[in-house]
């Protein structure tokens, strides 16, 4: 009997013990916060991603990402550079943030910057949190020049950059690919021989390693695909406009490749969150095919192929495989996503105004969003005063529903209305149809609740006094097309 009593004992403390390891492992790694791998390629639309509909390439590795990830097809970002960034990084939206045009501030003269104290990145609040953080890519929305340490005080501790042509010294550069003038921890200097793209990927994966053990997050804004167009590492042969995009297209797959490749060699593929998707639409000057259509680059405009972006998400046992969903997302809300998947409370996050897509990613939810808002569709241009123009109080802007999407006018007026499930193409105007009134008017109510003034970027004056000529030279070069002086960079190339 005794040995019975003892036999049952034994089992009963071992039950306890296997049920404390397997607690105690659950909690270990319900405590293990996931890395964030984000890459944003410039200038790139559905109909040139052969899982989105490319008809005239293959895609192989992006496709993959949606195979055994999740795609969105219903993914605004801007339609241009510079406010689709920085609605990214602050998940803010053009109105509220000032960026509501394109401009190149270390080209375009010194009347304005980015300011992280005045605009909260998502890399601040990650690191703040604990995060080892890196960009790699393309900035252009400060001038390196002027503020060296750009990047660590958006909240990237580590970096590698394309400085973006720089006023006064285009010279140099203006190279992002062949011989790209690049911005590190020691300085701006030509990576003599080099490819862009490689030197930044390079750059990303000696972080993934150095930090393997920490969690992470990696922004990466592509150079690629973005003019000029050039031949690459592996089609040196390409020379026609066409080839050349094609063979750019291309190697953003094979550096995608490479990325994944690099998460699996160091074991944490499966924890961690690869977003993949692009800043607007093709340039319109290329013309690809999608799903048998003829299409035109969409960037510049607020149409589907310049702002529904291709945007995929992919881990491995976190994100659901091989989903197509039709949740509504737009930029502004990356960063609300980003925070509740690293585990930050979202009462830390009021100046966001998107919202967290996590539960549509772990598959709890179908998303929160009834509209999403795409604006910025024209090039800034700079006053007399050295500060953008601003031309309207109110700029133009598309807003849309999952079925139906207005464009709304200057003076807060929709004046076209398209049904996007008869009609994707957007060719027939519903606006005076008296049977969409209903529509209408719910979209007039979203309307009424937007300010009424669009803010403009901050206009900090920053210290010029290195400069061999005054800034206002500089304004005044911009406006006259010229965008050359005697000005020598801080840091001499190598």
């Amino acid at each position: 009997m005794k040995h019975y009593l003892r036999a049952a004992l034994l089992l009963i403390t071992l039950c306890f013990m296997i049920t404390g390891c397997n607690q105690g492992s659950e909690k270990e790694k319900e405590s293990i916060r996931p890395n964030f791998l984000f890459i944003l390629v410039d200038d790139l639309g559905k109909e040139w991603i052969s899982v989105t509909g490319a008809d005239s390439i293959i895609t192989p590795a992006i496709d993959w990402l949606a195979s055994t990830g999740m795609e969105f097809q219903n993914a605004y970002s801007m339609p241009q550079c510079t406010p689709s960034r920085v609605a990214l990084l602050t998940g803010t939206y053009p109105y509220t943030n000032g960026w509501i045009n394109h401009f190149d501030v270390p080209r375009w003269g010194h009347g304005a910057r980015f300011d992280p104290e005045r605009n909260r990145t998502f890399a601040q609040v990650l690191r703040e949190a604990g995060y080892k953080t890196c960009a790699a890519g393309k900035w252009q929305i400060s001038d390196f020049r002027l503020e060296p340490e750009a990047m660590v005080h958006a909240g990237f501790d580590e970096y590698c950059m394309w400085t973006g042509g720089e006023g006064g010294n285009e010279e140099i550069s203006n190279e992002r690919y062949w011989d790209p003038y690049i911005h590190t921890r020691e300085g701006s200097k030509v990576w003599k021989g080099r490819f862009g793209p490689d030197v930044f990927a390079d750059f990303i994966i000696e972080f993934m390693n150095e930090h393997k053990e920490d969690p992470m997050l990696i922004y990466y804004p592509m150079v690629l695909t973005h003019g000029p167009l050039v031949h690459t590492p592996r089609e040196p042969g390409a020379s026609t406009k066409m080839e050349k995009h094609q063979a750019m297209t291309r190697y953003t797959d094979h550096i995608v490749d490479r990325l994944v490749k690099e998460l699996d060699k160091l074991g944490i593929r499966e924890n961690t969150y690869l977003f993949f998707t692009t800043d607007n639409g093709t340039a319109g000057s290329i013309i690809g095919s999608r799903n048998g259509i003829p299409t035109r680059g969409g960037k510049t405009y607020l149409s589907e192929n310049g702002v529904n972006a291709p945007f995929i998400v992919n881990a491995p046992g976190l994100v659901a495989e091989g989903e197509g969903v039709d949740a509504l997302i737009d930029f502004t809300d990356v960063f609300p996503t980003l925070c509740e998947l690293a585990g930050i409370p979202g009462e830390d996050l009021t100046e966001v105004e998107g919202s967290s897509f996590a539960s549509v990613l772990n598959s709890t939810g179908e998303g929160t969003r009834d509209w999403i808002l795409a604006m910025g569709s024209h090039s800034g241009s700079v006053g007399e005063d050295g500060m953008i123009k601003n031309w309207y109080c109110f700029r133009d802007r598309a807003i849309r529903e999952k079925r139906y999407k207005v464009y709304v006018d200057t003076l807060k007026q929709i004046h076209r209305l398209f049904d996007l499930q008869t009609d994707p193409m957007e060719q027939e105007n519903l606006v005076e149809d008296p049977q969409m009134s209903d529509i209408l008017d719910r979209f007039r109510q979203v309307i009424e609740e937007l300010p009424d003034q669009d803010n403009h970027p901050d206009y900090t004056r920053l210290d010029t006094s290195y400069y061999d000529v005054p800034v206002e030279y500089l304004i005044k070069s911009h406006r006259r097309s010229i965008g050359r002086s005697n000005m020598s960079p801080p840091v001499q190339p190598q």
